[in-house]
């Protein structure tokens, strides 16, 4: 008699079909395609994952630079003086305080330019 292990592969194949649930025609009704299809799914959202962050901290530059420069300095001295004054606030906080709270971001302008003059004094 023939061992075919029914159970296991029919397991195997709903659970693939599971995953391949919401795509359109065979995508979602035949496993050779859904397989394919949620290989391929699986491999862009492993990659667009790091994508992801690559493109948040790109977003928080160009909102950091563009406060910045309305308070009258470029996004890199901005960063040069708070790193110069120690400040530990990372680039998705500051943008967020860019954004929404003025007077705070005023304050770390101010912070970033004292950082700037006492790293020149030292120089």
């Amino acid at each position: 008699m023939r061992v075919t292990n029914a159970p296991a592969s029919r397991k195997r194949r709903k659970r693939m079909l599971q995953l391949a649930k919401g795509y359109r025609l065979k995508r979602s009704k035949l496993y050779r395609y859904a397989s394919d299809a949620v290989d391929h799914g699986l491999q862009y959202a492993y990659r667009d994952r790091k994508t992801k962050k690559r493109t948040y901290r790109n977003l928080w530059q160009i909102r950091i630079n563009a406060a910045a420069r309305a308070a009258g300095i470029t996004y890199s001295r901005f960063m040069e003086g708070l790193k110069a004054a120690q400040c530990g606030l990372d680039r998705k906080v500051i943008a967020d305080l860019a954004a929404t709270d003025s007077p705070a971001f005023a304050k770390l302008v101010e912070l970033a330019q004292g950082g700037l003059k006492s790293k020149a004094a030292k120089a």
